[in-house]
């Protein structure tokens, strides 16, 4: 064997074992150190943000909105309703996408029109009072929350559904309307998934 037959046999037996050292540090060692972290400082986030009932069973997660409508598509008066969704068949995780459909879009604007005048009547609200969050999808179809302002029509409704004061309704809405990110990143929100189970719990 000569010179560089030996040269290049000793590259591949160092590329080899660098490669062993590191897919050894990295891909299991690092993936080790982070699930490690991500359990003892953050173990809700690293789990899911999973968000269970007064009984402990899982109901859902404070990262994906859900639908809160009857079998034929109806609302549920006694719940806060979310924002409409074009995941699958609404809120579908495994189909996270919006509409795709421009401003423009003859479908879109009849689609909004329509779900504006659902709103208002549901809301016993004049149409100028919808808020956008309320008859527009997000971009992924999964978002959870409204806009403080979408919250506010619909307080009276639920707390006549619930037999339950306004003002009651209204406090926990304020309770769960988080301010931006950073104090400065977006606009408030409030993510209905977790008002919807506090309602539950409140009774009514």
């Amino acid at each position: 064997m000569n010179s560089s037959s030996r040269a290049t046999g000793r590259t591949v037996l160092v590329a080899v074992r660098a490669m062993a050292v590191l897919t050894v540090v990295l891909g299991v060692g690092y993936t080790a150190l982070i699930t490690l972290v991500g359990q003892v400082a953050l173990p809700g986030q690293a789990n899911g943000s999973l968000l269970r009932g007064a009984s402990g069973e899982v109901v859902g997660s404070s990262l994906i909105g859900q639908s809160f409508t009857d079998a034929d598509g109806a609302a549920l008066a006694q719940y806060f309703q979310t924002r409409p969704s074009a995941a699958g068949d609404g809120y579908d995780a495994g189909a996270s996408s919006g509409s795709n459909l421009g401003p423009e879009n003859a479908d879109l604007v009849a689609a909004i029109e329509e779900r504006t005048e659902v709103v208002a009547e549901l809301e016993g609200v004049p149409e100028s009072a919808v808020p956008a969050d309320a008859v527009t999808a997000s971009a992924s179809g999964l978002d959870p929350d409204i806009s403080p302002a979408y919250a506010s029509i619909q307080v009276e409704r639920v707390a006549t559904a619930r037999k339950l004061p306004v003002s009651e309704v209204r406090d926990l809405v304020a309770e769960y309307t988080r301010g931006p990110d950073l104090g400065y990143l977006g606009d408030p929100t409030v993510n209905v998934v977790e008002l919807n189970l506090a309602l539950d719990r409140l009774g009514g």
